[in-house]
């Protein structure tokens, strides 16, 4: 008797695996099945953003916290420097990631996640922060890129 999917996830997963090893197509629970695909598309999508709202957080930081250690700037900088490396390796192991409308999606979560970080992180007034994106992808992924620092 087949697991059902609401009842225990993990032994459906492993039995719809089998089934798809074994061929017994007939056996499969295809709705499920193709949500649950969908959605890992749309883990590395987020897993995406998710990055890309860090760099966004410390590209922010060294442009508007003119207050701060060398000590934290160092920190952001390398934060970025790796957060960058991961990106470009998540990019090319997922081509499809890279499609205008998907970017655009991802861009403005990155945005809008990487500016409530910065401002929670540095209690600075959000007004000091841009409402819309300051960054292209292209300079948050760009490894010679750094905004200026602000100067008022």
């Amino acid at each position: 008797m087949a697991t059902h999917y609401d009842q225990d996830f993990f032994t459906w997963t492993q039995e719809q695996a089998d089934a798809l090893r074994a061929r017994r197509f007939e056996t499969l629970d295809l709705a499920h099945l193709a949500d649950e695909i969908e959605d890992m598309g749309r883990s590395e999508q987020r897993a995406l953003a998710s990055r890309l709202a860090i760099i966004v957080a410390h590209l922010l930081k060294l442009q508007v916290q003119t207050e701060r250690t060398p000590t934290n700037e160092k920190s952001w900088r390398n934060s970025v420097a790796t957060q960058r490396r991961q990106v470009q390796r998540h990019l090319r192991k997922n081509p499809g990631l890279k499609k205008p409308t998907i970017l655009i999606e991802v861009l403005e979560s990155a945005w809008d996640d990487g500016r409530d970080l910065a401002i929670r992180e540095t209690g600075l007034d959000p007004d000091r922060f841009p409402v819309k994106p300051a960054y292209s992808l292209d300079q948050l992924i760009d490894d010679g890129y750094w905004p200026s620092r602000d100067q008022g």
